[in-house]
């Protein structure tokens, strides 16, 4: 699992259990706040065979977020 801090926001990598294997998500939750993270699937039109290569793909897409913006929805780094 990847990590990544913002302004008000931590981000980290995360997979997300479907049919038909796992999903790469990145979860974001308030900073010191409770209570359950938001999961964004990324790389919708992928499905992994282990939630470790989910997790791998997740980790590599974190690195492209720039942002968290205030309503919690992600801001990518232009290419």
């Amino acid at each position: 699992m990847a990590r990544k801090e913002f302004a008000h926001y931590e981000a980290v990598s995360a997979v997300v259990p479907g049919e038909g294997g796992y999903s790469a998500a990145i979860a974001v939750k308030a900073l010191g706040a409770s209570g359950a993270p938001r999961f964004h699937t990324v790389l919708n039109e992928q499905k992994f065979k282990t939630a470790h290569d989910a997790d791998q793909a997740a980790a590599q897409q974190l690195e492209q977020l720039a942002d968290v913006d205030q309503d919690g929805e992600l801001s990518w780094k232009a290419d």
